[in-house]
């Protein structure tokens, strides 16, 4: 669950502290006060995309921390165990900061990560389920994730072992086809292959060297110049034989003012401005002493330098526009080297190998499928009982799968399947995508987040905002059905219906304000009387009514005795 949440600058909000607890939460504050921020900045923590267009305007970075706890034995601290992060059991702390310019710093538990690592620990934490999460049932490719993700426990080791023979199958189909192709174009790039590693790798290339090398060549052919400068600026400042330096000069002035400084805040302010003068000459000064100290004049060091460039130039000329792009290109065709003369086999036991992985691809899809279609049924079954639940007892929800194709494979398996449904009785079956209603997907959503929630082991559900579109009884019933979800995890919800309002177990207000020509959000917990006007508000609008009120306390009863059962 998350335990507590420190945003800083971050969209329209300075600096806001808030502690969660276990159970429901509800966020809710007039339209525009900043509930979406908050969960945004949730969603960052948890690895989601980050802009500079977050920062609040003026700031430099914005500054996300969030504590979470999970129970013993979950899989975030399997996965902390798995990328080397340390942990007490206990409390798990992300933190992130997005800088005006761009770059992202990313931490767990105190540790530096990058934000692919920060995505895999949040997505075991946070579970964020917006509106816009409506617009997966509306695409059929995502169906067939939904479905794998009812039956993790029993497809999870099935579709590991899948994929990795999937990508082994599609690597040697690849070298197949090239060969058939051309095998005089194969031979020819592969020679190539060979001479461009052996060019680059015997020249043993740093990123960054040229740089630096420049750097050296310019002082050596500037050594003259350099020698005549450090020594004419030492004897301006510290003095020869024949000449008295500006240290000596400034030391006098620094001596003469001590003797005033006494008299007078003006005296005093000029001695001080004196003795930071003398200071920092004298540092200057000591610096140039070490530089011409250090000064050497080394002609075959020039032309290493020179003939280093050449090399770097050459390469550069070939093989990329700086010497990252080439080191990255060495990368790279040096594993395509070591694959190809890898598959340096003949056509006949390339092709017997072929034949015999696309046979064991093919029988590893069909026990796939096998077992999606029994996880179908039961998901069918699932989501009946919830859509019920939901008032929509009379709509009819299938899981339709196309015929697989022999031989023809996707990375997920040889399936492809949708969602159909039947809103009401004596219509046909028709894609989901095609005829569901705002209302109807989010119920329909949220029957999946039902079921999904007791197999996902996510400590923290949000919902922003997916009651939308409902109201009355279906208002009441997506309540109580966030509320038994609840039971299972953490649940933060964004919400305009006073009807989730009264289930929750802690209710939030959010509000903003203008000061000092800023706009500013705040997050205030509400007692149980100020629960009661914000309800009231809900129900009626600007205006809080008596009848308003009356109708809060009886909705927050219900919500109670709801509770209970």
């Amino acid at each position: 669950m998350i335990q507590a949440l420190s945003i800083r600058n971050f969209a329209i909000i300075e600096q806001l502290e808030v502690e969660f607890d276990q159970g429901m939460t509800v966020l809710t504050g007039e339209t525009g006060a900043g509930k979406s921020i908050i969960i945004d900045a949730v969603g960052l923590l948890a690895g989601g995309r980050g802009s500079q267009h977050f920062i609040r305007t003026g700031a430099e970075k914005a500054v996300l921390q969030g504590a979470f706890i999970a129970p013993k034995g979950n899989v975030t601290y399997q996965l902390l165990d798995e990328l080397g992060i340390d942990h007490d059991g206990q409390e798990i702390i992300l933190q992130r900061e997005i800088h005006r310019n761009g770059r992202n710093v990313c931490r767990v538990n105190s540790m530096l990560v990058n934000i692919q690592t920060l995505k895999r620990i949040g997505e075991t934490l946070v579970d964020i389920h917006g509106q816009n999460e409506h617009q997966e049932l509306m695409q059929p490719d995502k169906h067939i994730k939904m479905l794998d993700e009812y039956a993790h426990d029993k497809l999870n080791k099935q579709l590991a072992d899948y994929q990795t023979s999937y990508t082994a199958y599609m690597k040697l189909k690849k070298t197949v086809e090239n060969k058939r192709a051309n095998e005089k174009e194969w031979a020819q790039h592969l020679d190539m292959l060979k001479f461009q590693v052996n060019e680059i790798g015997e020249a043993q290339l740093q990123d960054g060297e040229e740089e630096k090398l420049s750097t050296e060549r310019d002082r050596l052919n500037n050594f003259q110049k350099i020698n005549e400068a450090l020594n004419h600026s030492f004897v301006a400042l510290d003095g020869d034989d024949e000449l008295t330096g500006a240290l000596d000069s400034v030391g006098e002035a620094m001596n003469a003012m001590a003797s005033i400084e006494d008299l007078g805040n003006d005296f005093k302010e000029l001695s001080e401005n004196i003795n930071s003068a003398f200071y920092a000459l004298q540092d200057a000064s000591q610096g140039i002493s070490r530089q011409i100290d250090l000064l050497e004049w080394d002609d075959d060091r020039l032309n290493e330098i020179e003939k280093r460039l050449e090399t770097i130039q050459e390469l550069k000329h070939k093989y990329g526009d700086s010497e990252a792009q080439v080191i990255s290109y060495y990368d790279k065709i040096s594993a395509e080297l070591a694959e190809m003369e890898a598959n340096e086999l003949n056509d006949s036991d390339v092709e017997a190998q072929l034949a015999e992985q696309q046979t064991q691809l093919w029988q590893k899809g069909l026990a796939l499928s096998k077992i999606r279609e029994q996880s179908a049924k039961s998901l069918v079954k699932a989501i009946h009982q919830q859509l019920a639940d939901l008032y929509m007892e009379k709509t009819v929800f299938e899981v339709r799968f196309t015929e697989p194709k022999e031989n023809t494979f996707f990375h997920n398996g040889i399936d492809q399947l949708e969602f159909y449904i039947q809103p009401n009785p004596g219509e046909d079956m028709l894609p989901l995508a095609k005829i569901a209603s705002g209302g109807e997907l989010s119920r329909i959503m949220l029957a999946l987040k039902m079921i999904f929630s007791r197999t996902q082991g996510v400590t923290s559900i949000i919902f922003d905002e997916v009651d939308t579109g409902v109201s009355g009884r279906v208002a009441q019933a997506i309540a109580e059905k966030i509320s038994d979800i609840s039971r299972e995890s953490q649940v933060l919800c964004i919400t305009h219906l006073p009807q989730v309002a009264a289930m929750s177990d802690h209710h939030f207000f959010i509000a903003k304000k203008v000061a000092d020509g800023r706009t500013e959000t705040s997050l205030t917990k509400l007692s149980d009387k100020k629960r009661i006007d914000e309800i009231a508000r809900m129900l009626a609008g600007s205006e809080i009514t008596k009848l308003a009120k009356e109708h809060a306390e009886e909705l927050l009863k219900l919500g109670e005795e709801a509770k209970s059962k």
